[in-house]
């Protein structure tokens, strides 16, 4: 027996068998602390050994699966390789296994491409209507689940061309003029975005809309808003609902911003010099809904900064997701407790009895981890790929898929979670009078008095001084007590005091007064058309 071998990595051993001269071969992955085999594997198909000129024998790779006597189909664009590829190239190399979600929009490319080829004269339109139909029925099959998809023919496109071949023969083989798969994956790919664009912003549309009917619902409700973590100034839980309402319709601007720059058509720039025959790049752009075709063939194969913006637009969402998930998963712990979800939304524990957990916004603010990382691999992706297209290219389509598929989850979860929840107001009536919210609005008080600001500052700061030694907050203070801080106090400081008075004083544009917020939430209601009367 011979063996090839090198300590601590698999051992390829061979071995004659019994009446016949060809050879078996053997697998043993050896410790190299031990010197035995962990596992043996016999007649392993991933290598033949064949004997060299000086009859040792010599493993080498050979094909998985293949039959004896049986070739592999011919690739399409084959005609100038005398070899095909090896398995472990082919495995490495397909797509077919992510790309076929691009089908929809890889036979809408065809069909528009199909039907300007005979506009132009370039096919005749029997031959048009052949492919038409057959990319029909390929459609059906595939949305029957009863088309196969062989990783042999590498991708979407090349699935449904040589099935389409397969099917109608002779002008099939027409569809494939003046494109290329550079030109053609780029069309589905935009294709696919803007449709998963408009996913997304029904999905936003939907959380804003619960998140204004979580706001009417809790009218008047005084929350402590905070800065560093820290007690800050009281705000109407109304206004805080309605932030992140805001944050979401910049994120829907920045999405439709996205599908806008993105619908453009790079079909007909084929490989990326375009072409000499006389297509119409405008008819398939009208088409397929794009805006226009693009002006430059080589940008229009070589570039994904749409695909960039696209997750990028993703990530800041998931950002925003993932900040309203840790406000609500900290409102909802023992802490706090100003948030119940209901059971609907919650999960337990495999070992505590006790326990209720939201799970739902912890995972979302998990999640927006997975979506800023499927930015982070695109970035680095596209850094150093020189013009034009190159086969890099391939690995946009897996981070973006589950970019859309992610940031689509957590949009509709946290919608669902907005609408099985309810503020604690007993328990967020006690947190009130800690931390001394009206301190601001008393030097505002101070400020309508005469007083600069950065002295009615230091004035405020010695009288929340004097209240700690005491234990009390500032309505508690009587007046002889302020004006032992400060004489400027007088009687009518008490309707400055206290979270209701604070929150009553606010009267800027955006605040959190309360004129102010019924202003912003008259604004959405309308916005996102919703009935106020009948959502309380």
């Amino acid at each position: 027996m011979k063996t090839l071998s090198k300590p601590g990595i698999p051992v390829i051993s061979s071995f004659p068998t019994p009446n016949s001269s060809k050879f078996e071969t053997q697998i043993s992955v050896f410790d190299p602390r031990r010197r035995i085999p962990l596992y043996r594997r016999r007649r392993c198909s991933l290598f033949a050994v064949n004997r060299n000129s000086d009859g040792i024998a010599m493993a080498s790779p050979v094909v998985v699966s293949q039959e004896k006597g049986s070739s592999k189909e011919d690739k399409l664009w084959g005609g100038r390789f005398e070899e095909s590829v090896t398995d472990a190239v082919e495995r490495f190399s397909e797509s077919i296994s992510f790309d076929k979600a691009l089908y929809k929009h890889d036979i809408s490319g065809s069909r528009a491409h199909a039907s300007m080829l005979a506009a132009k004269g370039l096919i005749s339109c029997t031959d048009r209507d052949s492919i038409l139909s057959g990319l029909d029925v390929i459609e059906k099959r595939i949305e029957a689940g009863e088309f196969v998809w062989r990783t042999d023919r590498e991708d979407v496109h090349m699935n449904i061309e040589a099935a389409l071949i397969d099917m109608i023969g002779e002008p099939a083989k027409k569809l494939h003029t003046a494109r290329s798969r550079n030109d053609q994956v780029v069309t589905d790919l935009r294709l696919w975005s803007r449709d998963a664009i408009d996913g997304i912003l029904v999905q936003i549309k939907r959380l804003q809309v619960a998140l204004v009917l979580l706001a009417l619902k809790n009218d008047g409700v005084i929350v402590p808003g905070y800065t560093h973590l820290q007690r800050a100034q009281p705000v109407l839980l109304q206004h805080l609902l309605l932030s992140y309402v805001e944050q979401l319709e910049r994120d829907a601007g920045r999405f439709e911003d996205c599908r806008s720059r993105l619908n453009f058509s790079p079909l007909g720039a084929c490989a990326l010099a375009g072409t000499g025959l006389p297509i119409d790049r405008f008819m398939t752009s009208e088409a397929l809904g794009f805006t226009a075709p693009m002006r430059n063939s080589i940008d229009a194969v070589s570039d994904r900064d749409f695909v960039l913006e696209f997750l990028s637009a993703n990530s800041i969402t998931a950002i925003h997701l993932s900040r309203l998930g840790e406000e609500w998963v900290l409102w909802a712990s023992e802490e706090f407790g100003f948030l119940v979800p209901s059971d609907s939304v919650s999960t337990g524990s495999s070992i505590m009895p006790q326990k209720k957990n939201p799970d739902p916004m912890e995972l979302v603010r998990g999640k927006s981890a997975r979506v800023v990382g499927d930015l982070v691999t695109l970035l680095v992706l596209c850094k150093g790929l020189p013009q034009a297209y190159n086969r890099d290219l391939q690995e946009d389509k897996e981070p973006l898929f589950d970019s859309v598929k992610t940031i689509m989850g957590m949009l509709e979860v946290t919608a669902e979670f907005a609408m099985n929840i309810k503020f604690n107001l007993a328990r967020i009536q006690r947190a009130l009078p800690a931390g001394h919210l009206d301190a601001t609005t008393l030097a505002d008080y101070l400020v309508n008095k005469g007083v600069p600001f950065r002295t009615s500052h230091d004035i405020v700061g010695r009288s929340v001084a004097f209240c700690l030694t005491k234990g009390c907050q500032l309505s508690d203070l009587n007046l002889d007590e302020l004006k032992a801080v400060d004489p400027i106090f007088e009687e009518d400081v008490y309707e400055f005091v206290g979270v209701n008075n604070a929150v009553s004083k606010f009267c800027s544009y955006g605040s959190t007064g309360s004129s102010c917020v019924t202003e912003q939430l008259n604004h959405w209601v309308s916005t996102l058309g919703i009935d106020a009367a009948t959502s309380k």
